[in-house]
Protein backbone atom coordinates (compact mmCIF):
# COMPACT_ATOMS: atom_id res chain seq x y z
CA UNK A 1 0.00 0.00 0.00
CA UNK A 2 1.30 3.31 -0.58
CA UNK A 3 2.12 5.43 2.35
CA UNK A 4 1.80 9.30 1.54
CA UNK A 5 5.75 9.94 0.27
CA UNK A 6 5.69 8.96 -3.51
CA UNK A 7 4.12 11.48 -5.96
CA UNK A 8 3.12 13.69 -3.27
CA UNK A 9 1.13 15.96 -4.86
CA UNK A 10 -0.55 20.05 -3.69
CA UNK A 11 -3.73 21.11 -4.84
CA UNK A 12 -5.87 24.34 -3.73
CA UNK A 13 -9.81 24.22 -3.89
CA UNK A 14 -11.79 26.68 -3.42
CA UNK A 15 -14.03 25.42 -0.53
CA UNK A 16 -13.46 22.38 1.82
CA UNK A 17 -16.60 21.04 0.68
CA UNK A 18 -14.44 19.64 -2.86
CA UNK A 19 -12.40 17.13 0.21
CA UNK A 20 -14.09 14.37 1.23
CA UNK A 21 -15.16 14.84 4.63
CA UNK A 22 -13.72 11.43 6.48
CA UNK A 23 -10.22 12.43 4.62
CA UNK A 24 -10.00 15.72 6.05
CA UNK A 25 -11.10 14.81 9.23
CA UNK A 26 -8.27 11.59 9.30
CA UNK A 27 -5.55 14.43 8.49
CA UNK A 28 -6.81 16.96 11.46
CA UNK A 29 -7.16 13.97 13.68
CA UNK A 30 -10.23 14.52 16.96
CA UNK A 31 -8.72 16.46 19.35
CA UNK A 32 -9.49 20.07 18.22
CA UNK A 33 -13.23 20.38 17.11
CA UNK A 34 -12.09 23.05 15.36
CA UNK A 35 -9.99 21.80 12.74
CA UNK A 36 -13.17 19.09 11.74
CA UNK A 37 -14.35 19.50 8.38
CA UNK A 38 -17.99 20.16 9.94
CA UNK A 39 -16.99 23.32 11.76
CA UNK A 40 -15.07 24.49 8.56
CA UNK A 41 -17.68 24.09 6.42
CA UNK A 42 -20.29 25.21 8.54
CA UNK A 43 -18.18 28.52 8.52
CA UNK A 44 -18.22 28.23 4.78
CA UNK A 45 -22.14 27.22 3.92
CA UNK A 46 -23.51 29.80 6.56
CA UNK A 47 -21.86 33.04 4.62
CA UNK A 48 -19.07 33.12 7.46
CA UNK A 49 -16.08 32.59 5.78
CA UNK A 50 -16.62 33.24 1.99
CA UNK A 51 -15.32 35.74 -0.34
CA UNK A 52 -17.76 38.10 -0.09
CA UNK A 53 -17.02 38.63 3.95
CA UNK A 54 -13.11 38.78 2.81
CA UNK A 55 -12.06 35.31 3.77
CA UNK A 56 -11.53 33.29 0.24
CA UNK A 57 -10.61 29.51 1.23
CA UNK A 58 -7.97 28.49 -0.99
CA UNK A 59 -7.52 25.47 1.22
CA UNK A 60 -4.38 23.24 0.66
CA UNK A 61 -5.02 19.61 0.10
CA UNK A 62 -1.89 16.99 -0.68
CA UNK A 63 -2.62 13.83 -2.15
CA UNK A 64 -1.01 10.09 -2.48
CA UNK A 65 -0.25 8.79 -5.61
CA UNK A 66 -3.48 6.95 -5.39
CA UNK A 67 -5.16 10.24 -4.91
CA UNK A 68 -5.56 9.56 -1.06
CA UNK A 69 -5.85 13.05 1.25
CA UNK A 70 -2.17 12.13 3.14
CA UNK A 71 -2.37 16.61 4.48
CA UNK A 72 -4.46 19.57 4.47
CA UNK A 73 -4.14 23.03 5.99
CA UNK A 74 -7.23 25.68 6.55
CA UNK A 75 -6.13 28.82 3.91
CA UNK A 76 -7.66 31.90 3.03
CA UNK A 77 -6.98 34.46 0.77
CA UNK A 78 -7.82 38.14 3.13
CA UNK A 79 -8.91 41.23 1.83
CA UNK A 80 -8.51 42.44 5.42
CA UNK A 81 -7.00 41.72 8.94
CA UNK A 82 -10.59 41.17 11.03
CA UNK A 83 -11.43 38.09 12.78
CA UNK A 84 -7.68 36.99 13.38
CA UNK A 85 -6.75 37.55 16.89
CA UNK A 86 -3.06 38.00 16.13
CA UNK A 87 -3.34 41.83 15.20
CA UNK A 88 -1.05 43.20 12.22
CA UNK A 89 -2.59 46.44 11.95
CA UNK A 90 0.49 49.05 12.32
CA UNK A 91 2.04 46.20 9.61
CA UNK A 92 -0.10 46.93 7.27
CA UNK A 93 -0.16 50.97 7.70
CA UNK A 94 3.35 51.18 7.89
CA UNK A 95 3.33 49.33 4.44
CA UNK A 96 0.67 51.09 2.70
CA UNK A 97 2.25 54.80 3.84
CA UNK A 98 5.22 53.81 2.28
CA UNK A 99 3.63 53.03 -0.93
CA UNK A 100 3.18 49.05 -0.82
CA UNK A 101 0.00 47.11 -1.27
CA UNK A 102 -0.40 44.97 2.01
CA UNK A 103 -4.22 43.59 0.93
CA UNK A 104 -4.74 40.93 0.13
CA UNK A 105 -2.62 38.46 2.15
CA UNK A 106 -3.15 34.58 3.15
CA UNK A 107 -4.34 33.27 6.49
CA UNK A 108 -3.49 29.53 7.53
CA UNK A 109 -5.95 29.70 10.29
CA UNK A 110 -9.55 28.77 11.53
CA UNK A 111 -11.51 32.00 11.01
CA UNK A 112 -12.55 33.96 14.11
CA UNK A 113 -11.14 31.23 16.35
CA UNK A 114 -7.95 32.17 18.90
CA UNK A 115 -7.30 28.42 19.62
CA UNK A 116 -3.85 26.79 19.41
CA UNK A 117 -3.78 23.84 16.88
CA UNK A 118 -2.20 22.20 14.36
CA UNK A 119 -2.28 24.00 10.79
CA UNK A 120 -0.01 21.78 8.80
CA UNK A 121 -2.76 18.93 9.18
CA UNK A 122 -0.94 15.44 8.05
CA UNK A 123 -2.75 11.87 8.51
CA UNK A 124 -1.43 10.26 11.70
CA UNK A 125 -1.31 6.75 10.04
CA UNK A 126 1.26 7.79 8.15
CA UNK A 127 5.00 6.44 8.68
CA UNK A 128 6.82 8.92 11.03
CA UNK A 129 9.24 9.46 8.15
CA UNK A 130 6.40 10.40 5.42
CA UNK A 131 4.70 12.21 8.07
CA UNK A 132 8.27 14.71 7.88
CA UNK A 133 7.79 14.85 4.59
CA UNK A 134 4.23 15.67 3.77
CA UNK A 135 4.47 18.68 6.80
CA UNK A 136 7.36 19.75 4.60
CA UNK A 137 5.52 19.78 1.38
CA UNK A 138 2.36 21.59 2.90
CA UNK A 139 4.88 24.55 4.23
CA UNK A 140 6.35 24.94 0.64
CA UNK A 141 2.75 24.44 -0.56
CA UNK A 142 2.30 27.53 1.01
CA UNK A 143 4.67 29.69 -0.20
CA UNK A 144 4.57 28.41 -3.41
CA UNK A 145 0.26 29.67 -2.99
CA UNK A 146 2.10 33.41 -1.54
CA UNK A 147 4.31 33.45 -4.48
CA UNK A 148 1.72 32.77 -7.10
CA UNK A 149 -1.29 34.82 -5.70
CA UNK A 150 1.78 38.07 -5.22
CA UNK A 151 0.59 38.70 -1.69
CA UNK A 152 2.39 40.76 0.58
CA UNK A 153 2.01 38.24 3.54
CA UNK A 154 1.32 34.97 5.06
CA UNK A 155 0.24 34.56 7.96
CA UNK A 156 -0.11 31.04 10.26
CA UNK A 157 -1.74 31.64 13.44
CA UNK A 158 -2.16 29.71 16.48
CA UNK A 159 -0.01 26.66 15.39
CA UNK A 160 1.54 24.03 17.68
CA UNK A 161 4.95 25.42 19.05
CA UNK A 162 6.41 22.75 17.17
CA UNK A 163 4.71 23.82 13.90
CA UNK A 164 6.45 27.59 14.42
CA UNK A 165 9.25 25.89 14.82
CA UNK A 166 9.39 24.18 11.31
CA UNK A 167 7.77 27.55 9.95
CA UNK A 168 11.01 29.28 11.27
CA UNK A 169 13.09 27.16 9.76
CA UNK A 170 11.90 27.94 6.62
CA UNK A 171 11.92 31.50 7.01
CA UNK A 172 8.92 32.38 8.67
CA UNK A 173 8.82 35.09 11.40
CA UNK A 174 7.97 33.62 15.03
CA UNK A 175 5.88 35.44 16.94
CA UNK A 176 4.08 34.88 20.58
CA UNK A 177 0.59 36.27 22.40
CA UNK A 178 -0.85 35.44 25.68
CA UNK A 179 -3.87 33.96 26.57
CA UNK A 180 -5.51 32.47 29.93
CA UNK A 181 -6.19 28.67 30.41
CA UNK A 182 -7.03 26.37 33.51
CA UNK A 183 -5.19 23.43 33.87
CA UNK A 184 -7.03 20.39 35.70
CA UNK A 185 -4.37 18.20 37.83
CA UNK A 186 -7.42 15.98 38.35
CA UNK A 187 -10.33 17.61 40.00
CA UNK A 188 -13.05 15.57 41.36
CA UNK A 189 -15.37 18.19 41.93
CA UNK A 190 -15.54 22.20 42.17
CA UNK A 191 -14.64 22.23 45.48
CA UNK A 192 -11.42 20.08 45.18
CA UNK A 193 -11.00 23.32 42.77
CA UNK A 194 -11.92 25.80 45.16
CA UNK A 195 -9.41 24.16 47.75
CA UNK A 196 -6.63 24.50 45.63
CA UNK A 197 -6.65 28.44 45.40
CA UNK A 198 -5.34 31.03 48.49
CA UNK A 199 -8.61 31.56 50.84
CA UNK A 200 -9.59 35.39 49.76
CA UNK A 201 -9.91 34.22 45.83
CA UNK A 202 -11.88 30.87 46.99
CA UNK A 203 -14.29 33.74 49.09
CA UNK A 204 -14.15 36.04 45.91
CA UNK A 205 -15.70 33.54 43.46
CA UNK A 206 -18.40 31.71 46.37
CA UNK A 207 -19.86 34.99 46.76
CA UNK A 208 -19.71 35.63 43.06
CA UNK A 209 -22.10 32.40 42.46
CA UNK A 210 -23.94 33.18 45.68
CA UNK A 211 -24.99 36.52 44.13
CA UNK A 212 -25.75 34.89 40.81
CA UNK A 213 -27.68 32.14 42.39
CA UNK A 214 -29.39 34.87 44.70
CA UNK A 215 -30.97 36.34 41.06
CA UNK A 216 -33.11 33.51 40.89
CA UNK A 217 -31.77 32.48 37.34
CA UNK A 218 -31.48 29.23 36.29
CA UNK A 219 -28.20 28.06 34.60
CA UNK A 220 -28.80 25.24 32.19
CA UNK A 221 -25.83 23.22 30.27
CA UNK A 222 -27.03 22.12 26.93
CA UNK A 223 -25.36 19.60 24.90
CA UNK A 224 -26.10 17.03 22.29
CA UNK A 225 -29.74 16.28 21.71
CA UNK A 226 -30.70 18.91 24.46
CA UNK A 227 -30.00 21.51 21.89
CA UNK A 228 -33.19 22.90 19.88
CA UNK A 229 -33.09 25.29 17.10
CA UNK A 230 -34.84 27.73 19.72
CA UNK A 231 -31.71 28.28 21.75
CA UNK A 232 -29.78 28.98 18.99
CA UNK A 233 -32.12 32.25 18.15
CA UNK A 234 -31.88 33.49 21.13
CA UNK A 235 -28.07 32.85 21.61
CA UNK A 236 -27.76 34.82 18.08
CA UNK A 237 -29.47 37.31 19.71
CA UNK A 238 -27.00 37.75 22.52
CA UNK A 239 -24.11 37.42 20.26
CA UNK A 240 -25.96 40.24 18.33
CA UNK A 241 -25.86 41.89 21.35
CA UNK A 242 -22.37 41.71 22.66
CA UNK A 243 -21.18 42.74 19.09
CA UNK A 244 -22.82 45.61 18.98
CA UNK A 245 -21.63 46.45 22.16
CA UNK A 246 -17.74 45.32 21.82
CA UNK A 247 -16.96 44.59 18.06
CA UNK A 248 -19.07 46.88 15.77
CA UNK A 249 -19.41 43.77 13.04
CA UNK A 250 -20.72 40.44 13.94
CA UNK A 251 -18.03 38.27 12.09
CA UNK A 252 -20.79 35.13 12.23
CA UNK A 253 -23.97 34.30 10.87
CA UNK A 254 -27.16 33.02 12.30
CA UNK A 255 -27.26 30.37 10.17
CA UNK A 256 -23.15 29.35 11.12
CA UNK A 257 -24.42 28.72 14.65
CA UNK A 258 -27.71 26.33 13.55
CA UNK A 259 -25.47 24.67 11.37
CA UNK A 260 -23.06 23.20 14.20
CA UNK A 261 -25.99 22.43 16.46
CA UNK A 262 -26.87 20.37 13.79
CA UNK A 263 -23.87 18.95 12.48
CA UNK A 264 -21.79 18.58 15.31
CA UNK A 265 -24.17 18.73 18.97
CA UNK A 266 -21.71 16.28 21.02
CA UNK A 267 -18.94 18.89 20.56
CA UNK A 268 -20.93 21.78 21.81
CA UNK A 269 -21.65 22.90 25.58
CA UNK A 270 -23.87 25.96 25.19
CA UNK A 271 -24.60 27.40 29.19
CA UNK A 272 -27.49 29.47 29.04
CA UNK A 273 -29.07 31.37 31.82
CA UNK A 274 -32.58 31.71 32.34
CA UNK A 275 -35.34 33.76 34.14
CA UNK A 276 -37.94 31.80 36.40
CA UNK A 277 -40.23 31.78 33.41
CA UNK A 278 -37.90 30.37 31.10
CA UNK A 279 -36.72 33.38 29.45
CA UNK A 280 -33.68 33.14 28.40
CA UNK A 281 -31.29 36.12 29.14
CA UNK A 282 -27.51 35.06 28.85
CA UNK A 283 -25.55 32.37 27.20
CA UNK A 284 -21.86 30.91 26.69
CA UNK A 285 -20.94 28.80 23.89
CA UNK A 286 -18.81 26.32 24.38
CA UNK A 287 -16.82 23.55 22.06
CA UNK A 288 -15.54 20.25 23.14
CA UNK A 289 -11.99 18.84 22.64
CA UNK A 290 -10.43 15.56 23.30
CA UNK A 291 -8.80 17.05 26.10
CA UNK A 292 -10.01 20.65 26.26
CA UNK A 293 -12.84 22.72 26.76
CA UNK A 294 -13.12 25.99 24.66
CA UNK A 295 -14.56 28.75 25.63
CA UNK A 296 -15.73 31.10 22.61
CA UNK A 297 -18.73 33.48 22.12
CA UNK A 298 -20.39 35.11 24.87
CA UNK A 299 -23.87 37.45 25.15
CA UNK A 300 -26.32 38.86 27.12
CA UNK A 301 -29.69 41.19 26.56
CA UNK A 302 -30.07 41.44 30.56
CA UNK A 303 -27.22 42.22 32.96
CA UNK A 304 -26.48 40.78 36.00
CA UNK A 305 -23.46 41.08 38.28
CA UNK A 306 -21.07 38.20 38.08
CA UNK A 307 -23.31 36.29 35.74
CA UNK A 308 -20.39 36.99 32.97
CA UNK A 309 -18.14 35.24 35.69
CA UNK A 310 -20.59 32.43 36.38
CA UNK A 311 -21.72 31.30 32.52
CA UNK A 312 -18.40 31.54 30.87
CA UNK A 313 -16.18 30.29 33.36
CA UNK A 314 -17.21 28.52 36.21
CA UNK A 315 -19.59 26.86 34.50
CA UNK A 316 -16.96 25.37 32.22
CA UNK A 317 -14.77 24.67 35.75
CA UNK A 318 -17.21 22.19 36.63
CA UNK A 319 -18.12 20.67 33.16
CA UNK A 320 -14.65 20.29 32.53
CA UNK A 321 -13.85 18.62 35.80
CA UNK A 322 -16.92 16.00 35.79
CA UNK A 323 -15.99 15.10 32.04
CA UNK A 324 -12.06 14.65 32.93
CA UNK A 325 -10.51 17.22 30.59
CA UNK A 326 -7.76 18.35 31.57
CA UNK A 327 -7.80 22.26 30.84
CA UNK A 328 -10.24 24.98 30.02
CA UNK A 329 -8.89 28.08 27.52
CA UNK A 330 -10.44 30.92 28.19
CA UNK A 331 -9.10 33.28 24.93
CA UNK A 332 -7.17 36.08 25.14
CA UNK A 333 -7.87 39.59 26.91
CA UNK A 334 -8.98 39.72 30.40
CA UNK A 335 -6.55 39.79 32.89
CA UNK A 336 -9.29 39.77 35.75
CA UNK A 337 -9.32 35.65 34.49
CA UNK A 338 -6.37 35.07 36.31
CA UNK A 339 -8.13 35.69 39.92
CA UNK A 340 -10.86 33.24 39.01
CA UNK A 341 -7.83 30.31 38.22
CA UNK A 342 -7.04 30.90 34.47
CA UNK A 343 -3.35 31.54 34.60
CA UNK A 344 -1.34 33.14 31.21
CA UNK A 345 0.27 30.85 28.82
CA UNK A 346 2.29 31.55 25.22
CA UNK A 347 0.61 31.37 22.04
CA UNK A 348 2.54 31.35 18.65
CA UNK A 349 2.24 32.60 15.24
CA UNK A 350 4.50 32.31 12.17
CA UNK A 351 4.70 35.34 9.33
CA UNK A 352 6.01 35.17 5.80
CA UNK A 353 6.37 38.44 4.00
CA UNK A 354 7.10 38.96 0.74
CA UNK A 355 8.95 42.10 0.64
CA UNK A 356 12.54 42.03 2.19
CA UNK A 357 12.43 45.50 3.84
CA UNK A 358 9.31 45.14 5.54
CA UNK A 359 10.60 41.84 6.62
CA UNK A 360 13.14 43.25 7.99
CA UNK A 361 11.33 45.93 9.90
CA UNK A 362 8.73 43.60 11.33
CA UNK A 363 11.47 40.84 12.39
CA UNK A 364 12.91 43.92 14.63
CA UNK A 365 9.53 44.70 16.17
CA UNK A 366 9.28 40.93 16.54
CA UNK A 367 12.40 40.30 18.51
CA UNK A 368 11.10 43.54 20.75
CA UNK A 369 8.16 41.95 21.38
CA UNK A 370 8.71 38.81 22.60
CA UNK A 371 11.03 39.86 25.17
CA UNK A 372 8.48 42.83 26.24
CA UNK A 373 5.58 39.40 25.96
CA UNK A 374 7.45 36.75 27.99
CA UNK A 375 8.39 39.57 30.35
CA UNK A 376 4.49 40.38 31.06
CA UNK A 377 3.82 36.15 30.91
CA UNK A 378 6.50 35.85 33.94
CA UNK A 379 4.97 38.90 35.75
CA UNK A 380 1.39 38.23 35.52
CA UNK A 381 2.25 34.65 36.81
CA UNK A 382 3.49 36.23 40.09
CA UNK A 383 -0.06 36.43 40.77
CA UNK A 384 -1.28 33.14 40.56
CA UNK A 385 -3.95 32.81 42.88
CA UNK A 386 -3.19 29.16 43.77
CA UNK A 387 -1.66 28.10 47.16
CA UNK A 388 1.82 28.20 46.62
CA UNK A 389 3.51 25.13 47.19
CA UNK A 390 6.40 23.22 48.72
CA UNK A 391 8.81 22.53 46.06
Amino acid sequence: MPDGADATRIEVVSEIAQVDAAQWDACAGGDDPFLSHAFLDALEQSGSAVGDRGWLPQHLVARNADGRVVGAAPLYLKSHSYGEYVFDWGWADAYERAGGRYYPKLQCAVPFTPVTGPRLLVNQDLPAQTRESVADTLVAGLEEVARRHSVSSLHVTFPTQGERDRLANADFLPRIGLQYHLHNPGYRSFDDFLAALQSRKRKQIKRERREVAETGLRLRRLTGSDLEPRHWDAFYAFYLRTADKRWGFPYLTEEFFHEIGRRMPDRILLVMAEESDGTPVAGALNLIGRHALYGRNWGAIEEYDFLHFEACYYQAIEFAIEQGLSRVEAGAQGEHKIQRGYLPVATHSAHWIADPALEQAVDDFLQRERRAVERQIAGLSQHSPYKQTES
